[in-house]
């Protein structure tokens, strides 16, 4: 299993300017829709990063989720290297081998039926964007009883991105309220048996989830949910779409998160990828399973410039050769086991969700009274990369850990045997102010 390098000497910053410049620059020029960036970082190797003023980090959120290679792998590093002196971009009125071999491989791995398509997008949000217009498409197709079926189910606590069709299957009211009206025909549920029974009937397109919710704190569907989900949809006409943006390829030692949820043989009838899917490079996917699925989006009723250029599906296709040939599938497992099993020891660490290398966990709060205005999750963030790790805040207690599928043993001990003291770090900073 190549990790690259761990070198320590970090590189001087563009043009010799210090982290603070940059972060002043960056404030004065870049529209502030990410807020203030916690750093400057000017290169990685492996699981490491150093930032501008030249402090290493090891990265344990992985560009959330998204650098399964970490960074600057070799293999990754050599196919877009060698693309990019080839041919970078011909337009979708042209194909490439690059992209006719990753459609190819992505229906592989998903042990997909003839007649399963891949539709090639830039990022999470489209490809979940092609999936609202494929449940759309099946709403006419195949109308109900009353008619076209006009609503589409999705679940509270989902992510599905912030363009204006996934936004409206994404549930948090504070990213949806600032651009209502959304599209409409959309349901949000509760993940229970209840719900779902309720609300999945002869009106319904299609029922999108992600089968662990990533952004609420990496929580997963109940068991046997998503089988009913298979059930209730098949007998209703309406499609099972299954967003894998952040648990696909690989993230939790499979390479579909819902092959365990569905059951041996099942399959849902479209899943949508991206994140770890280039592993740094954008590119998305949307998967069709079966003729009847695939034929729903026909010539001119969806498109992208760039979805499936050369250098995206090369990016694809190295990172999933990395992944079968380093078996980091299995370190995807191992590594995560090790990090659940050390992180129940610690004292006020509580109820840890693990799925390979997807892992969130709930701290105890040492204050008494907490201040809503300083969450410990926050400062465990900033405690965490003072000590030299990058870690994520999805919750005022709760932290996130998505780091690179190449993450060892050892540094997964390292890390376990620095929390205590981060967290001290955190509490003496909530203190202090």
């Amino acid at each position: 299993m190549n990790t690259g390098s761990d070198s320590t000497n970090g590189d001087p910053s563009p043009a010799g300017h210090t982290q603070s410049e940059l972060l002043a620059s960056y404030r004065d020029h870049l529209l502030g829709v990410f807020g203030a960036p916690q750093a400057v970082l000017v290169r990685g190797e492996g699981v490491h990063v150093w930032d501008a003023d030249g402090n290493e980090l090891v990265d344990l959120l992985g560009g959330i989720a998204v650098n399964a290679l970490g960074h600057a792998h070799p293999a990754w590093v050599k196919a877009i290297t060698d693309q990019a002196a080839t041919l970078g971009h011909v337009s979708n009125l042209f194909t490439s081998p690059q992209q006719i071999g990753l459609a190819e491989k992505l229906l592989e791995l998903a042990a997909a039926p003839a007649g399963s398509k891949v539709f090639f997008a830039n990022s999470g949000s489209e490809a979940n964007e092609a999936a609202f217009k494929l449940a759309r498409r099946n709403g006419r197709e195949n109308p109900g009883p009353g008619g076209p079926r006009t609503t589409v189910v999705a679940v509270d606590g989902a992510f599905h991105g912030r363009t204006m069709g996934s936004l409206a299957l994404t549930a948090k009211k504070a990213y949806r309220e600032p651009f209502e009206p959304l599209p409409g025909g959309v349901v949000h549920i509760e993940p229970t048996f209840e719900a779902l029974e309720a609300t999945v009937d002869d009106s319904v397109s299609a029922l999108i989830v992600e089968p662990i919710r990533g952004e609420q704190g990496v929580f997963a569907l109940p068991d046997g949910w998503l089988q009913r989900a298979r059930e209730l949809t098949r007998a209703h006409s309406a499609l099972l779409i299954v967003d894998e943006v952040q648990t696909g390829i690989g993230r939790t030692g499979e390479w579909f998160a819902c092959t365990a949820q569905l059951g041996a043989g099942e399959l849902p009838d479209a899943i949508t990828l991206a994140k770890g899917l280039g592993a740094g490079f954008p590119v998305g996917a949307l998967i069709t399973f079966g003729d009847a699925v695939s034929r729903l989006l026909t010539a001119g009723q969806h498109g992208t410039t760039f979805g499936g250029n050369p250098l995206a599906t090369a990016a694809g296709l190295a990172t999933l050769s990395t992944i079968e040939n380093d078996d980091l599938l299995a370190n995807a497992r191992s590594v995560g086991k090790v990090l659940t099993d050390g992180l129940a020891t610690l004292e006020r660490v509580q109820d840890v969700r693990s799925h390979g290398l997807l892992i969130g966990f709930d701290l105890q709060d040492a204050r008494q009274d907490p201040d809503p205005a300083k969450p410990l999750g926050a400062a465990v963030v900033a405690a965490a990369r003072a000590a030299g790790y990058i870690v994520n805040a999805t919750g005022p207690t709760t932290i996130r850990l998505a780091p690179p599928l190449i993450l060892t043993q050892d540094q997964a001990e390292d890390f376990l045997a620095a929390l205590p003291s981060i967290l001290e770090r955190a509490d003496a900073a909530l203190a202090a102010h």
